[in-house]
């Protein structure tokens, strides 16, 4: 074996004992690098005649050529080592079960519209649904709220762009506008009765939806919840208001011995008007009066401004924070655990 020989299987056996692409590198510079074994031959050609140079570069190149076939194929080898290495680490089992996504749920506060909307529809109550963007009539004229209520102040409720200086639009501050809407909508589509002087048939809706005012603490958000109801016929009394709500409330609270109190109030758009408290007679909230909705005969100017005669139509309108009656039913204090995002929070109710 002359020198050119051993000098190419010693570079094979170098490249072989390269563990790592980096051993590889080191090893290549020690035959092909720039003060490298090959190219210190090359470097001694100069010495040489022009057909010596000719014959012993050929000789040279040849291992050149030897040891770069042999790099290239430990280089191929170690690649195709770490690709087998990396599959076996990634290797998928076939035969193991799916992952299965995680299982969402509604928001207790959604859970609460929708009992409340299975109540009030097992009575006949349809649900009456309306833009969030309101106009000042709808919001406060038609609801008998004179232009100096406090709650057209700009700093109890969002007014936004449109509308006029006279007539601004705004962010509800109650769903009660869905009623009216819903009232004249009625109204409209029993002319034809009105005008030949027949009965029309009864309204009988809630409205529930998100509302807003500039309110923010424990038990108060900027947006919120309400469900206003509404009962307009020939012949509904306070009575019936006391009936339905009282049923409404055991059937939420699933407490046949649950009292109310009907507490006088006054609200623009009723009159008689009160406040409802309920009582628990059992449970962490025994004996305490908690005040759960607002109520009254509705206004005559209410009744005129849905179209209808005050003397031969009357009836009785409800608002309740469906918020509030959500942090009873599970016993929440603080109004903003709803709407953090909290999922550890959210998740206890599903």
């Amino acid at each position: 074996m002359n020198e050119l020989d051993a000098l190419v299987d010693s570079a094979r056996q170098g490249f072989e004992q390269a563990a790592t692409p980096a051993d590889l590198e080191n090893a290549k510079a020690v035959f092909l690098g720039k003060s490298g074994r090959i190219t210190e031959l090359m470097k001694g050609l100069a010495s040489l005649s022009i057909d010596e140079k000719k014959a012993r570069g050929a000789v040279i190149n040849q291992a050149k050529q030897a040891i770069e076939a042999a790099l290239n194929a430990r280089r191929q080898a170690l690649a195709d080592a770490e690709l087998d290495a990396q599959l076996k680490a990634e290797a998928l089992d076939v035969s193991l079960p799916g992952r299965q996504a995680g299982q969402g749920g509604l928001h207790p506060v959604s859970l609460t519209l929708e009992r409340i909307e299975g109540i009030f529809g097992s009575m006949g109550f349809d649900v009456a649904q309306g833009p969030e963007i309101e106009s000042d009539w709808f919001n406060f004229t038609a609801l008998n709220t004179p232009e100096d209520h406090p709650a057209r102040s700009m700093h109890d409720t969002f007014y936004v762009e449109g509308g006029s200086a006279k007539a601004p639009n705004l962010l509800r501050t109650h769903t009660s506008p869905m009623q009216i809407r819903h009232a004249v909508q009625h109204v409209n589509s029993h002319r034809a009765l009105l005008d030949a002087g027949e009965t029309m048939p009864e309204i009988r809706v809630i409205a529930p939806g998100r509302t807003y005012r500039v309110d923010s603490d424990a038990t108060h958000s900027p947006m919120f919840h309400q469900c206003e109801g509404l009962w307009i016929g020939a012949n509904v009394s306070f009575k019936d208001l006391k009936v339905v709500f009282t049923d409404f409330c055991r059937t939420f609270f699933e407490s046949d011995d649950l009292v109310l109190r009907f507490r006088p109030s006054f609200f623009p758009f009723t009159e008689p008007s009160a406040e409802i408290d309920i009582q628990f007679q059992s449970g962490p909230l025994a004996g305490r009066w908690l005040e759960v909705a607002g109520s009254g005969q509705v206004h005559p100017n209410v009744v005129r401004n849905m179209g209808l005669d005050p003397e031969k139509y009357i009836g009785f309108a409800f608002g309740m924070g469906p918020d509030r009656l959500t942090m009873l039913r599970y016993g929440v204090n603080d109004l903003r655990l709803f709407f953090d995002g909290d999922i550890r929070f959210l998740s206890q109710f599903q």
